[in-house]
């Protein structure tokens, strides 16, 4: 992949987590807070906890710390997966935001899925 295709791929799916959380926000199922500065999109859960999404562009991955760990993401056969488990992206971050969260999460490819 090349590296704006990395950049491009990175990007679109920070502004798509931003998407699902503003519109969670406005159907009013969960008060999660973002920032975002570049690459680096934080994401607060009520009663303190975080989730850090970081573009890594010399490796060209997403990186993610959670409550559980910290993981590593690269572009393989058409998704974002885990270099360790081969889990995918969006799965895992539903994952870790559904337990941080207290509640059921979907994350998405698809800023307008459910």
């Amino acid at each position: 992949m090349t590296d704006a295709e990395y950049t491009r791929r990175a990007h679109a799916a920070l502004a798509t987590i931003e998407a699902t959380i503003d519109r969670w926000l406005d159907d009013d199922v969960i008060d999660i807070d973002t920032h975002r500065t570049g690459g680096l999109l934080e994401l607060s859960f009520p009663g303190g906890s975080k989730i850090i999404l970081n573009t890594q562009p010399p490796l060209q991955e997403l990186w993610m710390a959670a409550r559980a760990g910290g993981f590593h993401y690269r572009w393989v056969n058409g998704a974002w997966r885990d270099g360790r488990s081969g889990d995918e992206f969006y799965a895992a971050l539903s994952a870790q935001a559904s337990a941080q969260g207290g509640q059921a999460l979907v994350f998405t490819a698809q800023s307008n899925a459910a």
